[in-house]
């Protein structure tokens, strides 16, 4: 009898852990690659998007492809009874800000906010950029279809919104086109401080650029692979933050990088045919992203991207050399993977925007003792926490423990020097928020 009792404990723990959310999936389902087919087909029409380029032709350059956008969005926010609030959000650039800025230019992105029920101030973003460029960055009449890089993220950003408009959620998702990307982030900067002097609580931003493309100069195929960058700190943390974290560690657990373990985990949970590689970088080697920006201002965010690039196929003239066809053209995007990173970002805005707030401030003690002892603050909405710990060489959170009814917890047995700890809090309908790495040391301990 007590064998049964034990063994039916152990299936109903089994259960309760693989417990999922039906409607994850649903979004996963109703991702279409022909509706992203269709965008990025629409976009590469429009010859150049250029931020130099034309913005009073109907059919032509940047202003007809944002245009374009945000008629898009508005037809999104119509079938949802006006979920979506749409405008622009423009910059004025001067010349000569860098090499590439050669005459005064305004650059427009294309913000659609779906507003949360309780957390309206509070948002999770997912972006692409809608800009494209040649071999010459400075070159804003030639055709620069630009269909990887990076219509393939536009596209992708515009059908998360289609299906998630169709839910509602407790925190707000933003879906945005930025501009100016290729001549210097200045779409994201701009964002960047709009959102800092408008007191936005931004979870983090999604930073898609270039999803479409399975084959990679190295000549590997995959339509599973795709890479996470991440900076490891915030380049706004304090001195005493950077001390910190010299006595008690922290190096690789920014902000940023726990926003990429989340969409690690949860794509593992619930996409477990995809592979989430997680790069411990800012972006890929001398590059930049429209994430950075955001970092930039003290804001989490990563760049989601397939994991094997075709440089050919990127900032490139269009035409055949040596035997190799240049230029980023539709036939070079593989759309059903471009769904499934789409599918990616869709759940990850969703699994966040239906959690809690994750805890701001955690202290960590048990110095010179056999137990972690873990303090922080009550989480309204939540209805409990989870406790992580890890090796401290691991790159993700392997062992946790749910709890409820308390803001303190010791781990009996788990020696801190050994591991890394965090919390995050649990919704009634069981999504997580982020993790919070301890950012003080409990004032009674040694």
């Amino acid at each position: 009898m007590k064998k049964l009792f034990l063994l039916t404990t152990l299936i109903f723990i089994n259960f309760i852990s693989a417990q999922t959310d039906a409607r994850i999936y649903d979004i996963i389902d109703a991702i279409s690659s022909e509706r992203i087919q269709t965008d990025v087909t629409k976009l590469v029409s429009f010859g150049t998007r250029h931020t130099l380029s034309d913005t009073l032709s109907e059919t032509r350059g940047i202003g007809a492809s944002r245009r374009w956008i945000k008629s898009e969005f508005e037809k999104i926010s119509s079938d949802c009874q006006n979920c979506l609030e749409v405008f622009y959000q423009n910059n004025l650039v001067k010349k000569g800000e860098n090499s590439r800025i050669t005459k005064d230019v305004w650059v427009n992105n294309v913000v659609a906010i779906q507003r949360g029920t309780k957390y309206p101030n509070r948002f999770i973003i997912m972006s692409g950029d809608i800009d494209s460029r040649v071999s010459d960055a400075n070159n804003y009449t030639s055709d620069a279809p630009g269909a990887n890089d990076n219509a393939s993220g536009m596209a992708g950003t515009m059908e998360a919104a289609r299906v998630l408009s169709n839910y509602s959620f407790e925190s707000s998702i933003i879906y945005v086109g930025l501009s100016g990307e290729e001549q210097g982030l200045f779409g994201g900067k701009g964002l960047a401080k709009y959102a800092k002097e408008k007191g936005w609580d931004i979870i983090g931003i999604f930073n898609n650029d270039m999803i479409g493309n399975i084959k990679g100069v190295d000549g590997i195929i995959s339509n599973t692979d795709f890479r996470i960058f991440s900076e490891p700190t915030p380049p706004t943390e304090t001195e005493r933050e950077r001390a910190m974290r010299r006595f008690y560690g922290g190096e690789v657990d920014g902000i940023s990088r726990q926003l990429a373990r989340y969409v690690h985990k949860n794509v593992q949970t619930y996409m477990p045919e995809m592979n989430p590689i997680m790069v411990y970088r800012l972006d890929r080697f001398g590059r930049g992203g429209h994430h950075r920006p955001f970092n930039d201002e003290g804001f989490a965010g990563i760049r989601i991207m397939e994991a094997h690039e075709n440089y050919t196929q990127q900032h490139q003239d269009i035409r055949t050399e040596n035997g190799i066809a240049y230029g980023d053209v539709l036939a070079h995007v593989n759309f059903e993977y471009a769904k499934k990173l789409t599918a990616v970002n869709a759940i990850n805005l969703a699994s966040l925007a239906w959690a809690p707030p994750a805890p701001k401030k955690v202290a960590i003690g048990g110095i010179v003792e056999a137990s972690a002892k873990l303090e922080w603050e009550n989480v309204p909405g939540a209805k409990g926490y989870k406790i992580y710990w890890r090796d401290t060489t691991s790159p993700t959170w392997d062992h946790s423990r749910y709890i409820e009814n308390t803001t303190s917890f010791t781990l009996e047995g788990i020696v801190i020097d050994n591991f890394f700890f965090g919390v995050s809090s649990v919704g009634e309908n069981g999504h997580e928020s982020v993790v919070t790495f301890p950012n003080s040391i409990i004032q009674s301990d040694h």
